[in-house]
């Protein structure tokens, strides 16, 4: 499947209805220009995939609607070279824009199916992540922490002591809270056991899922 002059045109198209929105990042608005999103999606889908919508996926999950993945990337006010852990890889189309504004990006997903389909596909896209893991995000990745940021992809009905405990001091942990409507927290890391939060108006994600073995 290729990238052509027409989708080119609509992804810019995209990303001036998520400036007319409110997002003001460059970093982030030029990642939504330059990412093929059509290549995330199913085929039957096609006809959508730069409209500003959430759209299914394999294994019951979604990709987000492209305002949604802007907003969270922006809240997390990365800088070239920031380490950041990732909830959630799903289509991967969350990873490459943080590929795309200069992450390190640290990913886990707990669908086996969604894993290993989106490893073998950013790395044909050429984004290459530091590390996708399978496994349980609500433990985070003690093995790779502190983080500047850590954000989660998926509705959590709590928010994980894991993560806030693997941000560094000044890090900003950006996630959404609540059963079936979520609330947008984001959490920046003051002190050992001090953390400013703030909540940013609903929205809708696919459950967090949690590892019960």
């Amino acid at each position: 499947m290729k990238d052509t002059f027409k989708h080119k045109g609509l992804r810019q198209q995209l990303v001036n209805v998520i400036k007319a929105k409110g997002i003001k990042d460059t970093n982030v608005l030029n990642a939504i220009g330059n990412i093929p999103r059509h290549l995330f999606m199913d085929s039957s889908f096609l006809d959508h995939a730069y409209q500003d919508k959430a759209f299914p996926i394999a294994a019951d999950q979604t990709i987000s609607q492209p305002y949604t993945v802007a907003f969270q990337t922006e809240l997390l006010k990365v800088k070239s070279g920031d380490k950041i852990l990732e909830i959630g890889t799903g289509s991967g189309y969350q990873c490459a824009v943080l590929c795309e504004v200069g992450a390190k990006v640290y990913s886990i997903e707990r669908q086996q199916e969604l894993f290993k389909k989106t490893s073998k596909f950013l790395s044909k896209l050429g984004y290459r992540p530091k590390k996708l893991i399978f496994g349980d995000g609500y433990k985070g990745l003690p093995d790779e922490a502190p983080f500047d940021g850590i954000i989660v992809t998926a509705g959590a009905p709590f928010v994980p002591k894991p993560l806030l405990s693997q941000l560094k001091i000044g890090g900003r942990l950006v996630i959404p809270v609540g059963d079936d409507v979520q609330i947008m927290n984001l959490f920046i890391r003051k002190g050992s056991k001090e953390f400013e939060q703030h909540e940013l108006g609903e929205f809708r994600f696919v459950p967090l899922l949690e590892d019960k073995n």
